[in-house]
């Protein structure tokens, strides 16, 4: 028998693959099946299940595509209702492997359809738990996102997310391993760990939400505290349920090479969003007019996601070349298909043709400090509200970067400012779209206050009340 974790750590995302006796499963393959074909010919195993956890929020799953290149069967657990050809396996039913079998444990309260896999081996002894989101390293799974589709609240949510933890996780046994679909990053939860496998006995120990007194004290502690989802997660709890274009097409499409004029041309007919995936150093330096940045070396997905609204907006691509597959492959994860070719040869072929460029107007930490000495300046922090409480420029406002279209509304454009996060990438995502939407009344701080907190500028650990930018 063998278990493997395939950990995508930009989705901070757990596939996972089991082999016994020349049979194998995947547990919630990512969107691209091409690893998961290789891995399957290179063992010479035939796929026999293919296991969902949940109708997935945060990416788009491979199963289907995955599925029609394998015959191998989709697997959900009860009450799920997708609308393609699956099995819905009952609870509690078991599935063979070779010489292992699976257990199905149905576990609402994340989803309606929420289910774990309870793995044993050999001797029929219970060995590991493909806990999904129902179960987190150091946090569960949170009970907001199926409110709507549920017909039911968040506080009953997490009461069935109880129920399901205390009566069908916490007796199994503590040696028992936990893999979960999730890790630290991820925001379908709130407290997890770094580390992406455990024992399910050091759970019982560290995680918050398996030693509440009750089911009152439960609910009030894994509610507490939710940041609203992302914009894209509806969407991509859709494609996962409904079906999606095959991925083959979307990387076909995105692959399309587009010379300089090919390009000026459909940008204007298509209205499509000009997304530049370089650093943020070079962004900064020259860019085509218009263009957002999120760095392809970063969280590129989740922030594609979490900044673009729209998920069928047509878009253009400028990446470093070589990079182009990549970046197709990985916005397609989290549902973004729409991708109607890249800039051959990349920002440099954009140069060469004499074209007109933006820059944004990035200064030094060092720059920074002098500028702002003795004067009452404004400074936008675009850092988590976490990151920000633990120290932060003094009266500096908190804006994080994952509500920019939500506070944009509210900057003036007449009174100059400075933004900066802890590095550079966000500050410059939050940069290049005030940008395209005529904001030209900032400096972006280079480095962020990784490099403001070497020099003497005040900073301070108190939280001051939300302030407005007008």
């Amino acid at each position: 028998m063998k278990i493997e974790q395939i950990y995508t750590g930009c989705l901070a995302q757990g596939a996972y693959y089991i082999e016994s006796n020349g049979e194998a499963v995947i547990i919630d393959p990512l969107r691209e099946t091409q690893p998961y074909l290789e891995r399957l010919s290179k063992d010479n195993v035939q796929l026999k299940y293919i296991l969902e956890t949940h109708f997935h929020a945060d990416f788009v799953s491979g199963h289907i595509d995955l599925s029609a290149k394998t015959n191998a069967p989709i697997v959900y657990g009860p009450t799920a209702k997708p609308d393609f050809e699956a099995i819905i396996a009952t609870d509690n039913q078991v599935l063979e492997i070779g010489a292992i079998k699976i257990k199905v444990l149905h576990t609402p309260g994340h989803t309606l359809e929420s289910t774990c896999y309870l793995l044993l081996d050999e001797n029929d002894k219970e060995t590991a738990l493909f806990s999904g989101d129902t179960l987190f390293l150091g946090d569960v799974g949170r009970p907001d996102l199926a409110q709507k589709a549920a017909s039911m609240t968040q506080e009953e949510l997490a009461g069935m997310l109880y129920d399901s933890l205390y009566n069908k996780i916490l007796p199994l046994a503590d040696n028992v391993t936990v893999y979960p679909a999730h890790g630290a990053g991820s925001a379908c939860g709130k407290n997890m760990m770094k580390e992406t496998i455990d024992s399910l006995g050091n759970q019982k120990k560290i995680n918050y939400a398996l030693n509440q007194p009750n089911k009152e004290t439960f609910i009030e502690a894994v509610t507490d505290g939710l940041l609203p989802p992302p914009a894209y997660f509806g969407m991509n709890v859709a494609m996962n349920k409904n079906g999606y274009t095959s991925f083959d097409k979307v990387l076909s499409q995105g692959m399309t090479t587009l010379s300089v004029s090919d390009f000026e041309t459909i940008a204007k007919q298509t209205g499509a969003l000009i997304l530049d995936t370089r650093s943020n150093i070079d962004f900064a330096k020259g860019f085509i007019p218009q263009a957002i940045n999120i760095g392809l070396s970063g969280d590129f997905a989740p922030w594609v996601g979490a900044m673009i609204v729209d998920v069928q907006q047509p878009i253009l691509l400028i990446t470093n070349q070589g990079f182009e597959e990549e970046a197709v492959t990985r916005m397609s994860r989290v549902g973004f298909d729409n991708v109607i070719g890249h800039l051959q040869g990349g920002f440099e072929t954009w140069l060469q043709a004499r074209k007109e460029i933006d820059t944004v107007n990035s200064i030094t930490a060092e720059q920074f400090s002098q500028e702002i000495e003795g004067k009452e300046v404004v400074v936008v922090d675009v850092r988590k509200e976490s990151e920000y409480a633990a120290e932060h420029v003094e009266h500096a406002y908190s804006k994080p970067l994952a509500y920019l279209n939500d506070w944009i509304k509210d900057v003036n454009p007449n009174q100059p400012f400075y933004l900066h996060c802890a590095g550079g990438y966000r500050s410059m995502i939050a940069a290049s779209i005030l940008q395209a939407r005529g904001y030209r009344n900032f400096k972006e701080v280079a480095g962020g206050f990784s490099a403001i907190s070497l020099t003497n500028i005040p900073k301070t650990d108190f939280v001051c009340q939300s302030k407005v930018l007008k």
